[in-house]
């Protein structure tokens, strides 16, 4: 992506806690970032999507695997907040991909790193797992900062893995080649960068390879890293 790139999206971000949507009830480290409703003119598919049973049972529908008016409508609402394209309703496979990634990000809790699969031996470090599209700060094995979601390269453009470290820093970068701002900018491998956007963490395909962060998230980690900080890259974006 280069020092100057990265993306800026066109829609802005709100938080809400205790959504519908599966949301409700749910007590995690994670402030689910949800964009603007689908415009009431998409019409709503009749069909019967391949994962209905899982779409329902994440939002809270009732489970019996036929769409119905209300389920169309609750999985348009989903879609129009993240980006999910076409807004129809339909219960396919990027629209599960999606909820289920929210699932695996619920179930990392206050222990993102139960696996070991971030350096532990480093001191202070960013941790980003592509699988789960999280990062966390951790100060050897005690939790800095977050868990927090994050958008990660799409096919192609893929956030590179392995061990890095910030190397350069931006606080109001602006890119010459996509011609967008990429606020609190932390440059950590080639043109790669943790960087503040104005988009859904689950809006698809992806980054030029950045790793896009809530503008509240990317400010805590200006104010927490440093140029010579490690970060750790592993795992491998759903979809890649």
């Amino acid at each position: 992506m280069g020092r100057t790139g990265g993306t800026r999206g066109t829609q802005g971000i709100r938080r809400r806690a205790g959504v519908v949507l599966g949301l409700t009830g749910l007590v995690v480290p994670l402030t689910m970032a949800i964009g603007s409703a689908p415009a009431a003119a998409a019409s709503c598919t009749t069909a019967t999507g391949p994962y209905q049973k899982q779409v329902e049972k994440f939002m809270g529908r009732p489970v019996d695997g036929k769409q119905s008016a209300a389920d169309c409508k609750a999985i348009r609402t989903f879609q129009g907040w993240h980006g999910i394209t076409p807004t129809i309703g339909y219960a396919g496979p990027l629209t599960w991909q999606t909820m289920n990634t929210i699932l695996a990000q619920r179930a990392a809790g206050k222990n993102p790193n139960a696996a070991g699969k971030c350096p532990t031996n480093k001191g202070r470090i960013a941790c980003v797992d592509l699988t789960r599209q999280l990062t966390w700060i951790q100060d050897g094995k005690k939790l800095v900062y977050g868990p927090v979601a994050v958008r990660t390269g799409k096919n192609g453009t893929e956030t590179r893995t392995g061990p890095k470290k910030i190397y350069w820093r931006s606080i109001n970068h602006f890119s010459t080649i996509y011609k967008v701002r990429m606020p609190y900018s932390q440059f950590f491998d080639g043109g790669q960068a943790f960087h503040s956007v104005t988009k859904s963490m689950y809006n698809p395909p992806g980054s030029g390879g950045c790793v896009n962060m809530r503008p509240a998230e990317a400010k805590a980690y200006w104010n927490l890293l440093k140029n010579g900080d490690d970060v750790h890259v592993y795992g491998r974006k759903p979809g890649t």
